[in-house]
């Protein structure tokens, strides 16, 4: 079928970007992210200049991921375009 042809091309629907909460004092932004699971497992990659140079103050912990979203934890910023690229697996 289509859908395991894409999946084995590499392509998949668990994947996604998102701009950190930029109000100056939120250390979280939580991403509603459907294909993801209690289980699984988020890599972030920063997509502009100012998500790379936040990218080693920012991570996913095990405990944030549930079914439908993760919470990304991060330094406070006032920079809307903090914004990282996912893919959560598993």
């Amino acid at each position: 079928s289509l859908t395991i042809k894409q999946l084995l091309e590499g392509r998949s629907n668990a994947v996604g970007d998102e701009t950190l909460t930029h109000d100056g004092s939120a250390t979280t932004t939580t991403v509603t992210a459907p294909n993801c699971g209690p289980n699984s497992v988020v890599f972030l990659s920063p997509e502009t200049d100012q998500a790379a140079a936040s990218a080693p103050t920012t991570y996913v912990q095990a405990a944030d991921v549930s079914a439908g979203q993760f919470i990304i934890t991060h330094q406070p910023t006032s920079n809307a375009t903090e914004t990282f690229g996912y893919v959560c697996l598993g």
